[in-house]
């Protein structure tokens, strides 16, 4: 089976779909290019769908290198036979085609390697042909003869050729296959403590089916074995593991008791260690590939989150031995003032910090007010929340997550844009930034470090960087570029442009001024003809010669567009008059109606506060609203308004079963929860979702 007509099967994609859409991707077309401008060829594919798409082509185009690399290898050693070629053909994982060549690697000095050099690999045959005992040990006495030179006893012979044996039957692609498959029905993951550390509690005697192991559990488990502080073991069925090969391997009674012994020593010794770090290790991709999914959806949804417009914001970013940075931004993001208040910690007259903060917001007009949620985070918003109360101010204020901060405030983006600022100036102006548009913000920052993910420090980081890439791509360009303010941060990321031209265009708008049309991209160097093309449709101008460059119609679609004006649906009729696709026409009628719309504005607007919560001040049964910070296997943090975030696990979603949080929750989501558990000490809070 081809490899088209393979993803064509699994992907469920019309191979005449499916051909062309494979050559705009070889041809270096961009998925967000693809996905958005070319739907007549993919038929609608989404971004996603792109992805997957592609990351399984590559996969299997590497498979079939591999094949055919194998092919060539046991040539070379005159083993390839028609047999083996169909075997290898039919191979359609990379571990399954690793067994089938297992055999034929050359192999370092073993037991069974330096057992063929002696030549004993005659009496291993006689094993496996279950000759007569009698008849070996004849063999064995001629052989001993022929060759005086070997002083080696009858028995270390005997062990030589079951040494082999025991490695032919761990080369066996069958018999793994049979193992793997017994492994991964009936064994365990058990875990038992060797150290003390509480974050490990609750796998100092732990023992879980391993098809049955949650994705978290399995990367805990790694982490604190890591750490030194579990002991790890896999708990098989050897009984019936024993049983399947002796079916396969024992024709007889004759060698009854010496094949197994064989199979009992390839399997202590040879097969179950490989398979066992085999299984570890396909357990810990499932559970990577799973997580940084997860990571990808919740940096997804983050930024995604609708962004605050319109509004003078005020960011706090708390600090007690230095005080509280505080920055005031306009509604355009601009920076213009900054200050430090002594709030955490000061004790005595607040009189002095009163003045200052009010200042602050009477010179600055003043709609919102954004808190850092770092250290001290909870004394500041105390602060705030009387200040504003006292005053009688119509002022809100809510928690921004500080995850990045520090990372981009030392950042040469951030220094090339503040010079003249020190760092916590600059953290505190991205904390409010990042409250007026996440997007925006947020792609400033490696997106490792935003924190919306689960055990991101012990994933695959290659993978990650790549998943979260995608994520960020995909957000950039279905929101689209005002290409007149857009950092280099965030152009790098429209499809078509890398951080060289990224940077030769805000140079441009320096040097030059305003893009006043997408046609003056031609102006940039390094923006060829095929980067234009795959640029033009996600970069916005407001304001410029013309109206469309502020929507999303690609100009390759503006002629078209302009013959529709006043018209209101998209028909086959039409669009085989205009000598377009329904696809694109659709498209253009949607952006001709609600030109420059961003998308992020059907979404559920910021929450913000008007009100403090302590601890103490909750009981048993209060129902308050909060935002989804974070969604992982178990459940989702919520910020209720405390300095800790509150938990709904997985069991207090819904009153049906939930097979995964994400199925009923997203990062930003805005929810009804009661309160259900109240650990002061510990400052843990643990909620139900309320329809």
């Amino acid at each position: 089976m081809s490899i088209i007509t393979k993803l064509s099967k699994e992907l469920n994609i019309d191979e005449k779909k499916l051909i062309p859409t494979i050559e705009l991707l070889d041809g270096g077309d961009s998925v967000p290019f693809i996905s958005r401008y070319r739907k007549e060829v993919t038929g609608g594919l989404t971004d996603e769908e792109l992805r997957n798409l592609l990351k399984r082509l590559t996969y299997l185009r590497n498979l079939e290198a591999r094949k055919e690399e194998i092919k060539s290898l046991i040539d070379g050693q005159g083993k390839l036979t028609e047999e083996l070629v169909a075997e290898i053909d039919a191979a359609d994982v990379l571990s399954a085609l690793e067994d089938i060549y297992r055999p034929y690697k050359p192999k370092r000095n073993t037991r069974g390697s330096i057992a063929r050099e002696r030549g004993y690999e005659v009496f291993a045959n006689m094993i496996a042909e279950e000759k007569n005992l009698e008849e070996i040990l004849e063999a064995i006495k001629n052989f001993k003869i022929e060759h005086p030179e070997d002083e080696l006893e009858v028995e270390e012979i005997i062990q030589g050729a079951k040494d082999i044996e025991a490695e032919n039957i761990s080369d066996s692609s069958k018999i793994r296959e049979m193992i793997k498959k017994i492994v991964w029905r009936f064994s365990s993951l058990k875990t038992t403590k060797k150290e003390e550390n509480h974050v490990y509690e609750m796998y100092y005697d732990f023992e879980e089916k391993i098809k049955d192991l949650k994705f978290h559990n399995t990367l805990a488990i790694n982490r604190g074995e890591k750490d030194d502080v579990l002991k790890v073991e896999m708990v098989s069925p050897m009984d019936i593991i024993i049983s399947n090969i002796k079916s396969t391997y024992i024709n007889s009674h004759t060698l009854e008791e010496l094949k197994t012994e064989i199979i009992e020593d390839s399997l202590k010794r040879l097969i179950m260690p490989s398979i066992e770090r085999e299984i570890r290790s396909d357990l810990t991709q499932l559970a990577e590939t799973a997580s940084i999914e997860l990571f990808g959806e919740n940096l997804h949804n983050l930024l995604m989150i609708r962004p605050l417009k319109d509004k003078n914001v005020l960011a706090l970013d708390p600090g007690i031995r230095t005080g509280t940075k505080a920055s005031a931004v306009d509604k355009l993001g601009n920076f213009k003032e900054h200050d430090v208040l002594f709030i955490a910690g000061a004790k005595g007259d607040k009189t002095p910090v009163e003045k200052k903060l009010m200042g602050l917001i009477k010179r600055n007009d003043i709609d919102v007010i954004a808190i850092g949620n770092g250290t001290a985070s909870r004394e500041v918003e105390s602060f705030v929340a009387d200040f504003v109360r006292e005053n009688e101010l119509n002022v809100s204020w809510t928690i921004v997550s500080e995850a990045g901060a520090s990372i981009y405030s030392a950042s040469e983006e951030a220094t090339e844009e503040f010079p003249d600022l020190d760092v916590t100036v600059r953290g505190a102006i991205s904390i409010g930034r990042r409250l007026q548009d996440p997007l925006a913000e947020l792609v400033k920052i490696e997106p490792k470090h935003i924190g919306v993910g689960q055990y991101q420090h012990d994933l695959n980081e290659k993978n990650l960087d790549m998943k979260l890439h995608d994520v960020v791509e995909t957000c950039v360009n279905t929101v689209g570029v005002n290409l007149n303010t857009a950092s280099v941060p965030l152009l790098k990321y429209v499809s078509g442009i890398n951080n060289t031209v990224a940077t030769n265009i805000v140079k441009y708008r320096n040097e030059v001024g305003r893009f006043n049309s997408r046609k003056d991209l031609k102006n940039i160097k390094g923006l060829g003809p095929k980067a234009f093309e795959q640029s033009a449709g996600f970069l916005r101008i407001l304001d410029g010669e013309e109206i469309l460059d502020s929507t999303a119609v690609h100009p390759e679609s503006y002629e078209i567009a302009k013959k529709l004006k006043g018209t209101e649906e998209a028909t086959e009729e039409l669009a085989k008059e205009l000598g377009v696709g329904l696809f694109t026409l659709r498209d253009i009628l949607e952006e001709l109606k609600k030109p420059g719309r961003d998308p992020r504005e059907d979404l559920d607007e910021v929450f913000l506060k008007s009100d403090i919560l302590t601890i103490e001040d909750l009981k048993i049964g209060d129902v308050l609203k909060g935002t989804v910070r974070n969604v992982v296997d178990f459940g989702c943090f919520v910020d209720i308004g405390l300095h800790s975030e509150g938990l709904i696990h997985i069991s207090n979603l819904s009153k049906g079963f939930v097979k995964h949080p994400k199925d009923i929750v997203s990062v930003g989501d805005i929810v009804n929860v009661e309160v259900i558990s109240i650990d002061i000490k510990r400052e843990r809070v643990g909620l139900k979702k309320l329809k």
